[in-house]
């Protein structure tokens, strides 16, 4: 399929032929009929991916300090290849369309094949040929509404949402700055609520334009006929709401606001303007200024846009998804009309073409429509052909894979996020020996990504296709936690060698159902990325300490920090808790260091669960303490380690130095501008193992043992008590 994308690198825009995404529980396949450009907000997106290094920066402050944290925790050498990655990434545009439903996931009863729907978002109502939608983003079309009208339903819900946070009452009278595609909207929703509106843009045609859809006045902001219009509506008292829909850097709009509200007056942000208040105007009026997020209640709410997790309607009376079913019944009504803000219609195929005359000027619009091929007014709403999935693959029982010994080891990657774009794959590209053969993503844009960055022969939706491939030698399964555990089940059975990032499991079941394919399936090529205890410096660090002969005592200090709002880390009903999800690497750095697999874990743990103590034994008497913490400093290093026995003493400091302290002394050089964790080495390892057939690079039992002890640890807060480990003497 084909889908219109974005290099924020280099500013380049392309239609791009990409795999069509596969139907996930809990959404619905849409084949686009019409899709909305929003002139304002995408085209400020296609202007700052056109600016240099230094101007995207000052354009955004807010990920310079974000990369800047990056570098305090993990060094300049990751930090970039992270920044370069995203931004040397082709990125999707468009968040408004209106479509076919062409297959229906489980878990979804209130839309068939066929159904036309509106749907939102910017991660899945794109400018492509078919989206996957979850259910919170998507809405029945009402009879008689057109196609090309319901495409508004995103941006219809985003001035909806602005006017409800303006609480317009009948009578009042309201001024709406800036009459672009939102202006215009938010003009005849107050219209339809019984309130007069006065608009105010520079642009002589859309102030015609807002008189034309219900503006009692409109005009130039710097002229005197906006502000004679609402001394003449108001009786010279001012406005009693007023609506800032502008863009740009110019601070008039929030000045003209303050000169026109009356005493108390109501004033709401819905566009992206400057919002340097003046301090005395605001005082001394008392306005209440207010913001309007995006479409309404649930937006930014991943249980909410993903998880289909409804707000009760006794306390949410307006969600993003009743927001847009409402827009799209007042536009089905006539309360609202669409068809004179569009400016012209495009044919998708002339998407690339569409957006440089918009940015260059040569297309001056309110609105453009991307009209998709296959669709017309008239058979829009027809019935889809459902798509055909792939069985699924059986369980092959073949054990370890037969392959050429001298042959390429031929790696698939199931996900191509972050963590596998900047630390896996950039390691993998090139080397001797392997053959990137195919990416499998969920959603087309990240495949296509992964493909044209690091030469992947192909990218696909199809997980089972790959799994059937009998040429794939092992699979690399770096996706959400929550599903590792059943990916790396299918692939065993499907006699693949396997990388699994961490975690390998969630749960003391999905262990078991892991270790229960290994068994039926006769295939134990299993690793997990544990990558510490690759890490070169650590490795050099524990040959210097030399043997034991009595117990060692540990302390790993972990300063994990707080999380950013909307990490889907914070999905603990889903993804499970941040330490399940990431423990395992420091329980594995301390077990390899003791040479020993734990015995008992006790965990302590603050209110709320957000600083842990979890203290390991060991065969020999051995104790490890790893505080886990996220109320530290951000100054603070992220990793610091102590190991103590026989006289000799070990520390790491957060893999940039590591000493030992014993007869003599040993210090290493200090690396700042890299932090090597062990990853690159960790991968040598596994492909070294999948080519010639050898050992693993961590032994099956010492996986299960430290994913056993790190789901231990919540065990161990609900009881308060230790806990053994199933297999310990």
């Amino acid at each position: 399929m084909k889908q219109v994308v974005q290099n924020y690198k280099s500013g380049e825009l392309a239609l791009l032929d990409v795999p069509a995404p596969g139907c996930k529980p809990g959404g619905v396949l849409v084949r686009s009929a019409y899709s909305l450009i929003s002139t304002g907000t995408e085209l400020m997106k296609v202007s700052e991916a056109g600016m240099s290094m230094v101007g995207k920066a000052r354009s955004r402050p807010d990920q310079v300090a974000k990369v800047m944290q990056s570098v305090a925790t993990n060094g300049v050498p990751a930090t970039y290849r992270k920044v370069m990655g995203k931004l040397d990434s082709y990125t999707p545009l468009g968040y408004s369309l209106c479509g076919v439903v062409e297959q229906v996931g489980d878990g979804i009863d209130d839309v068939a094949v066929g159904d036309l729907v509106a749907c939102a978002g910017n991660e899945h109502a794109l400018h492509a040929e078919v989206n996957w939608v979850p259910k919170n983003l998507y809405t029945p079309v009402p009879d008689g509404l057109a196609p090309r009208h319901a495409a508004f339903g995103t941006v219809g819900s985003i001035a909806m949402q602005g006017v409800r946070q303006g609480e317009p009452q009948l009578g009042e009278v309201a001024l709406v700055i800036g009459l672009g595609l939102i202006g215009q909207l938010v003009v005849q929703l107050l219209t339809a609520s019984g309130v007069r509106v006065v608009g105010a843009d520079p642009d002589p045609a859309r102030c015609a334009l807002a008189e034309r859809l219900g503006a009692a006045a409109a005009g130039d902001p710097a002229s005197a006929a906006v502000e004679a219009a609402v001394a003449e509506l108001t009786a010279g008292h001012g406005v009693d709401q007023v609506y800032l829909a502008a863009g740009g850097g110019s601070n008039q709009p929030v000045e003209l606001a303050a000169h026109l509200s009356r005493d108390r007056g109501r004033v709401v942000d819905i566009g992206k303007c400057s919002l340097d208040l003046p301090w005395n105007a605001y005082y001394e009026k008392e306005l209440d200024v207010r913001f309007s997020r995006s479409y309404g209640p649930g937006r930014y709410d991943p249980s909410y846009e993903l998880e289909g997790r409804d707000y009760p309607i006794g306390y949410v009376r307006w969600t993003e998804r009743r927001n847009l079913a409402c827009f799209l019944d007042l536009a089905a009504r006539g309360s609202v009309d669409v068809e004179p803000l569009i400016s012209h219609i495009a044919d998708f195929d002339d998407a690339v073409e569409t957006y440089r005359s918009l940015q260059d000027g040569d297309l001056k619009a309110v609105a453009v429509l991307f009209r998709y091929p296959e669709h017309t007014e008239e058979d829009a709403g027809e019935a889809a052909a459902p798509s055909v999935t792939v069985p699924a693959v059986k369980p092959s029982g073949s054990g370890t894979p037969v392959r050429a010994h001298k042959s390429p080891v031929r790696l698939a990657f199931v996900g191509a996020g972050n963590y596998a774009t900047s630390m896996l794959l950039p390691h993998l590209t090139g080397r001797d020996g392997v053959e990137l053969a195919t990416v499998v993503t969920t959603t087309a844009l990240s495949a296509a990504n992964a493909k044209r960055k690091f030469g992947f022969a192909e990218a696909t939706t199809d997980l089972d296709a790959v799994l059937g491939d009998k040429s794939i030698d092992a699979v690399f399964v770096v996706t959400r936690h929550s599903s590792h555990a059943e990916l790396t089940k299918k692939a065993l059975h499907a006699g693949k060698a396997v990388f699994v990032e961490k975690p390998l499991a969630l749960g003391e079941d999905e262990l078991a159902d892991v270790l229960k394919a290994v068994e039926e399936s006769g295939n134990d090529r299993l690793q997990v990325g544990f990558n510490r205890r690759f890490s070169p410096l650590l490795r050099e660090a524990k040959k210097r300490f030399g043997a034991r002969t009595g117990p060692a005592s540990v302390r790993y200090l972990v300063n994990a920090g707080k999380l950013q709002h909307g990490s889907w880390y914070l999905r603990q009903g889903s993804e499970g808790t941040r330490f399940a999800g990431e423990g395992g690497h420091f329980i594995d750095t301390v077990s390899w260091l003791l040479d020993a697999d734990p015995i008992s874990v006790y965990a302590l743990a603050t209110p709320g669960n957000d600083d842990l103590q979890v203290v390991l034994r060991y065969p020999d008497g051995s104790t490890a303490t790893i505080s886990y913490v996220t109320s530290g400093p951000a100054s603070l290093p992220k990793e610091t380690l102590d190991l103590v026995a026989d006289g000799k003493a070990l520390r790491l400091d957060d893999f940039v130095r590591a000493s030992v302290y014993g007869s003599k002394r040993w210090v290493s050089s200090r690396l700042p501008k890299a932090r090597d964790k062990g990853q690159e080495a960790e991968l040598a390892a596994f492909v070294r193992a999948v080519r010639t057939g050898g050992p693993m690079p961590v032994p099956l039992t010492s996986l299960a043992a430290t994913t056993a002890a790190t789901l231990a640890v919540r065990t161990g807060l609900a009881g308060g008590a230790p806990v053994t480990l199933a297999g310990a003497e």
